[in-house]
Order: C-alpha cells, then structure tokens, then sequence
C-alpha cells in the first residue's frame, strides 16, 4: 500500500471508535497493510467482535489488540497509549475517530451538549496529549489523524453541539500540525478527516439499507488512505451526491458571510436563498 511512510507493515497503530463505522474499516485496511492494530471503543461487545474479525481476516490475532474504554477521561486515553506501547513498542499511527452526535440546538439538554462536546472534542484533545509526545520521541515517521466533519465548517442549522465539537477538532487539529512542523527534527504529521455522507452508526440506521447518496465507511477509508499518501492536510471526502466542487462553494460562501458581513448561516436564510443558489451554478471559483 502506498501511502505516508508511517504506514508500514510491522508498525503499529491506535484506532478510537474502532468498533465499527470508519474506525473498523480504516483498522482493517492497516492490519491487511500488515500493521499492528490497537482498538479502542465504548462499546466493550461491539470491539470484542471487531477484534476477532481483523484477527480471524489477518491470522495474526496476537497483532490485534483491543481495550474499552471511554475517550472523555484523561486517565483512560492515558491507559490506551501505555497498553498500546507495552504491546507493539511503538505508535505510529493515531487516529482519534471515537465520536458521537444528537447534542441538540443551542437552547436544547445541557447534558447532551457535554456529552458530545466531551467525546467529539475532548477526546480528540485527551488522544493529541497523551499520544503525541511519545511519537514524537520515536523518531519515526508517524500520523496523527483526526475524524472532523463537514459540519464544523459550514455549520447547518440542526445539531450545534455536533457541530461546535467538530469546528473545535478543526481548529485543534491545524494548530497541532503547525506545533509539529515547528518542533525540530519531528517526522509526525497531523491530518483532519473530513467525511462526506457516510453510512455509520452516527449517520444511519444500519438496519435500513444504505442510502444511495451515502458513501461506506469503506469508500472514506481508502480516500484517507490515499490522501495520507499526497500528503493531504485536510482530506475532504465527497460522497455520491455531493462533489468536490460543491463541497468548496458551500465553504467558500460560509466564509463570506463574514468577509460580506451577511446574516449568520446565510446558506439557510430565506433572504439569500436565490444569491446562494445562483451562486451554486457556476464552476468552482477554487480552481482554475
């Protein structure tokens, strides 16, 4: 597999919200590269079976570790990264996916916003501070991957606490790849993972059939994939519906509302309804 030098057989990499969704197929990919893989999950059952699938599919099962847990609490994330270099003596790649969504409108349960700000955000930041001083200290090529959204970045109306945390691991995220590229001597780099429309427990009900806009969690893994190996900061993914081009034209007029001093979420503003899809119709002002 061609890709960021940190992705290697016989290296080893930690995966949050493995149990299903992009975090298992992203491990499958990696074991199948021939990588050590550590999983980690809420839902102690669902990595139980996760973990007996990658290591039945790579007939290495004592590669495949697993350890549940809950990405909110320093001292597990802690816990994690002890395991994970007791096990393979190394982390090379990280990838802090563990995420979870319905934390309502702004006004809305006071409860659901923390729960969502702490596993969405905070677990990401628990992950960057417990992970990233060892990895840097290796001395080897290493990644640190972070599962974003496009929701952190034009921010629809619907779920703010969602979106607050994945606008927060945005920020995080580019604030640390320019912290590693500043540290002499580190071969770690950081990227965001921007998904499209993804069939995942977050997104669907996994009893009703795939939509056919919607991306597998397959699809996104391999895009990562490939994006890791151009060495892609933000790795924004489309989906059957939604393309590239569409994706930069949303982002792009989310950014002028500021620049134009338009209203807030002018997208979904009955005002700027027509501007915005005239706006829409042409080809991608990004590109030439």
């Amino acid at each position: 597999m061609a890709g960021h030098p940190a992705i290697a057989a016989g290296r080893a990499a930690v995966i949050t919200g493995a149990a299903g969704g992009i975090g298992l197929a992203t491990a499958l990919k990696l074991a199948a590269a021939g990588m050590k893989v550590t999983l980690a999950d809420a839902n102690a059952e669902r990595l139980e079976q996760a973990r007996e699938g990658i290591a039945l599919t790579t007939n290495r099962p004592d590669e495949v570790r697993a350890l549940a847990l809950d990405v909110a609490k320093p001292a597990d994330v802690e816990r994690l990264r002890d395991e994970a270099y007791a096990a393979f003596g190394e982390v090379a790649v990280l990838m802090n996916n563990a995420g979870v969504g319905n934390g309502g409108p702004v006004l809305g349960d006071l409860e659901k916003w923390r729960r969502v700000l702490e596993v969405n955000l905070w677990g990401v930041i628990n992950g960057m501070q417990a992970f990233a001083p060892a990895m840097i200290r290796q001395g080897t090529p290493g990644v640190i991957i972070n599962t974003g959204s496009k929701q952190g970045i034009t921010t629809p109306p619907g779920d703010a606490a969602y979106n607050v945390s994945k606008a927060g691991v945005k920020v995080a995220t580019e604030a640390l790849a320019h912290e590693l590229r500043n540290i002499e001597g580190c071969k770690v780099t950081a990227h965001l993972l921007i998904p499209g429309f993804t069939f995942t427990g977050i997104t669907a009900n996994l009893d009703r059939p795939k939509p056919l806009g919607a991306w597998t969690a397959e699809q996104v893994a391999d895009f990562l994939l490939d994006g890791l190996g151009k060495g892609d900061f933000y790795i924004l993914c489309p989906d059957n519906d939604v393309t590239r081009d569409i994706d930069e034209r949303r982002i792009l007029w989310a950014a002028q509302d500021i620049i134009e001093n338009r209203p807030p979420l002018s997208r979904w503003h009955p005002d700027w309804k027509a501007p915005f899809a005239e706006f829409m119709k042409g080809p991608s002002p990004c590109r030439s």
